[in-house]
């Protein structure tokens, strides 16, 4: 009766079980996971969120397939004033497609992009929900390394390896998620050019962008014109607003590339019109909140990576790998046993959640992933015991 696209493994693993367990039992869990903004104690100024969704203009339906043209000029300022245009034309509202959420748009472009049976390359490790996302769209992932050297570089030599006759697109996080690894420029410009020479697109998750930890974005995707590439981002991370479900897709590329992909990208969200006016007329308002939460984030993950640091001074055998930007932190710990039975151990024995890394697609164990946005006090009582333990 369902598809076989559909036909995942919904049983309970290990550490699901785990988690339940000790939820059931009535046990303070210690959250090193936090990925959610609003439950993670930041400021936000209420009273211009709430008053920016009171638009009269919310009361009729004006469609447009690309989203309100006001919607679009507000994200194409806030690429306009980012310090990574420096001589890059500008981007223009033309430019610009809304979406619910960045997963529609994935949604758009794999439709874009791919028949099924087609191949999107996408960075190992990464964020497992691209594997669902592809699935869901008849489309095949398949995956070039990130490898770890001083930091964090894409395997450049390895990725044109992986591409086949029937590879559609080359995926980038940019901050990769959970390592933090900004695209170098080289990287970018080497990517682009291998896309023009293969008819590739090239794909660019960067809502993470604006987090600068121990690195400097150097590059945006929305900016390359060399490749038809697509830039996503939205107002989750940008304005830690995941509620109010709005993100975007830039177009960028050739001429005629990018006049084809328009004209098909209209066709398809026409189909959806799944934007909502009231976010749409307020998204200008909610970008300008960036300027409020976003140095809240910053003083938080500094300070949280500064602790985990001096408590790791004592730590034998436990090392934090370099965090350029985004939210989490990567820790390398010996792999006497699984990553999964290490966090599943914290859970029973400490009451702390950290993220086993094969959840990321880590090809080997020894890796733990824990969230910097955690409040400080947490945060700070979570570690101890995670150290305690893994030492």
């Amino acid at each position: 009766m369902f598809a076989r696209r559909t036909g995942w493994r919904l049983a309970e693993n290990r550490y699901s079980a785990a988690l339940s367990k000790a939820g059931a039992e009535g046990t303070g869990l210690i959250d090193l996971t936090a990925s959610n903004p609003t439950h993670c104690n930041f400021e936000l100024n209420s009273v211009a969120i709430l008053s920016a969704l009171a638009h009269v203009e919310s009361l009729n339906y004006d469609p447009d397939p690309q989203g309100l043209r006001s919607a679009r000029s507000a994200v194409a300022d806030y690429y306009n004033a980012s310090k990574l245009r420096a001589n890059a034309p500008i981007i223009s509202p033309e430019q610009i497609f809304l979406t619910t959420s960045t997963s529609e748009g994935y949604s758009f472009l794999f439709r874009l992009l791919c028949d099924p049976g087609d191949e999107v390359l996408a960075p190992q490790p990464s964020y497992p929900l691209f594997e669902f996302l592809a699935d869901i769209e008849d489309v095949q992932l398949r995956s070039y390394e990130l490898f770890y050297d001083h930091g964090w570089h894409i395997d450049i030599a390895g990725l044109q390896k992986a591409i086949t006759a029937r590879t559609r697109a080359i995926l980038l996080v940019n901050p990769n998620n959970p390592t933090g690894s900004f695209v170098r420029r080289r990287e970018l410009e080497q990517l682009a050019t291998l896309c023009r020479a293969r008819n590739l697109a090239l794909i660019s998750d960067e809502v993470f962008l604006d987090y600068e930890v121990e690195g400097v974005a150097d590059v945006s995707a929305a900016f390359s014109s060399e490749c038809l590439s697509f830039a996503l981002s939205g107002l989750s991370k940008i304005s830690c607003l995941p509620q109010m479900k709005l993100a975007w897709i830039v177009v960028n590329g050739p001429a005629e590339l990018r006049t084809q992909a328009h004209a098909r990208l209209q066709m398809i969200a026409d189909t959806y019109l799944s934007v909502n006016a009231p976010i749409q007329l307020a998204l200008r308002e909610l970008l300008t909140q960036r300027h409020q939460v976003q140095p809240q984030l910053a003083k938080r993950t500094r300070a949280n990576l500064k602790f985990l640091d001096e408590q790791l001074k004592s730590a034998a055998g436990i090392q934090r790998l370099k965090v350029e930007g985004g939210w989490y932190a990567v820790l390398r710990i010996p792999a006497r046993e699984s990553d999964e039975d290490v966090a599943i151990e914290l859970i029973r024995r400490a009451g702390v959640v950290v993220h086993p890394g094969h959840f990321y697609d880590f090809q080997r164990d020894g890796y733990l992933v824990v969230s910097l946005i955690t409040p400080e006090e947490e945060f700070r009582k979570g570690i101890l015991s995670v150290l305690e333990i893994v030492a």
